[in-house]
């Protein structure tokens, strides 16, 4: 975790205030591809800010662009998209020196992110090509050379409501108990049915409270899992197949003569 400076903080607002100026005209221009994004907006954007500031703000908004142009294909009444929280993404002008993350906010002048012992030592050797950082948080992505293995067999992964069955082409099969995520997101589900106030507002901070501690709970089973599934895999050299469950979702919609409870 991260507790910002004020120049940091600075520095964040105005690259999410470049995204969302990029995405509006973007949207309205009905342009999403870098370059002519990028010839459009560059020079109109703050020239107080560092250029490759400038550039990484047009292609985080390239990428939102894309993805709301594709949402929009599916839903019509898909909101305009907009950068809400504080963030900075860039692949320039960083540098680890001395245990500290260094960021140019300005020519010349630079902010210090310290780096704890176990990010330095994950990071030895590796190539670190982007950083991306909120008020709280720091996330570096690196780059590593991987030697491609040919699978000696490959295990099927099917996904089902209280549990995950895997099966290999060696004959063996598992099954992972899973019912204790649905009963806890049963009962969250509950809880938030009771919550009867008229009030927007109030109802978004409560349902993403109990959203959050529902996700909290669930996500460590899910993790067990997928590590076992995966460990597993990876010992036995075997290559790992999934199902296709693109658009599931649409089969649980209202108006399809199922209750709530057997929605997604």
């Amino acid at each position: 975790e991260n507790q910002s400076s004020q120049e940091l903080l600075s520095l964040l607002d105005e690259f999410r205030r470049m995204v969302n100026v990029c995405v509006a005209v973007g949207v309205e221009e009905n342009v999403s591809s870098l370059k002519a994004l990028s010839l459009k907006l560059y020079h109109r954007l703050n020239r107080d800010t560092l250029s490759y500031y400038r550039l990484c703000a047009i292609s985080a908004a390239t990428g939102i662009i894309r993805n709301y142009r594709k949402a929009k294909r599916k839903n019509p009444r898909t909101r305009m998209p907009y950068a809400r929280k504080l963030m900075l993404t860039t692949c320039y002008g960083f540098k680890i020196h001395n245990g500290c993350l260094r960021l140019p906010i300005k020519p010349q002048e630079f902010v210090y992110v310290k780096l704890n012992s176990h990010t330095l030592q994950a990071l030895s050797g590796l190539d670190v090509r982007s950083v991306t950082l909120t008020p709280w948080t720091l996330s570096i992505g690196y780059s590593r050379e991987t030697v491609e293995i040919k699978p000696e067999g490959y295990v099927g992964i099917d996904r089902n409501l209280d549990n995950v069955t895997t099966a290999s082409t060696d004959g063996t099969a598992r099954r992972f108990d899973l019912s204790k995520a649905t009963w806890i997101k049963a009962n969250y589900r509950s809880v938030k049915s009771r919550f009867k106030r008229n009030d927007a507002r109030i109802r978004t901070e409560v349902f993403s409270k109990y959203g959050e501690q529902q996700w909290n709970r669930v996500l460590p089973l899910l993790h067990d899992v997928s590590k076992t599934i995966v460990e597993d895999a990876k010992t036995r050299r075997y290559g790992i197949v999934m199902e296709k469950l693109t658009g599931i979702r649409r089969l649980y919609r209202r108006g399809n003569l199922q209750s709530r409870n057997y929605r997604a």
